[in-house]
């Protein structure tokens, strides 16, 4: 029987079909673990398409016991691996994207700098001078005194 609120928890359920491209193991498969009452279901349906929510920690537990324990890690570890490369391969297209606008901003900067190094040129002005430090203000509380 399942747990308190483990129907509702993110990620502690999944439908058949899931199952199937998961874990590997066939529709029939499910159906025989709910015959023998070794697995918990709920009918669902999306756009009038019917599916079976199963309980996850239940139908691993099955799937171990049935098929053996060497067969679910395995299966988990391939799971596992399709997630990293897929996170991979977005993580590659969105440093490149990155790489290609730092280029256009760095190229951008480039083209700004060879503009105001051409302008102060036709201007005659050879070099910048820095700004000159200018003495403090005096306070004028000194003065009204008197």
């Amino acid at each position: 029987m399942a747990k308190h609120g483990e129907w509702n928890r993110k990620g502690a359920t999944l439908s058949d079909v899931a199952a199937e491209a998961e874990y590997g193991v066939t529709r029939a498969f499910i159906i025989k673990g709910i015959q023998t009452a070794r697995l918990e279901y709920r009918d669902g349906a999306i756009w009038g398409n019917p599916y079976l929510r199963l309980v996850r920690s239940q139908l691993e537990k099955y799937i171990g016991e049935e098929l053996g324990e060497a067969y679910l890690v395995k299966v988990k570890n391939q799971a596992e691996l399709r997630r990293v490369k897929k996170e991979i391969s977005a993580l590659k297209k969105k440093l490149k994207a990155l790489e290609g606008r730092k280029a256009d901003l760095v190229e951008s900067l480039e083209d700004e700098g060879e503009k105001a190094t051409s302008s102060t040129s036709s201007l005659g002005i050879t070099h910048l001078v820095p700004p000159q430090k200018l003495p403090p203000l005096e306070d004028p509380a000194a003065h009204a005194d008197a």
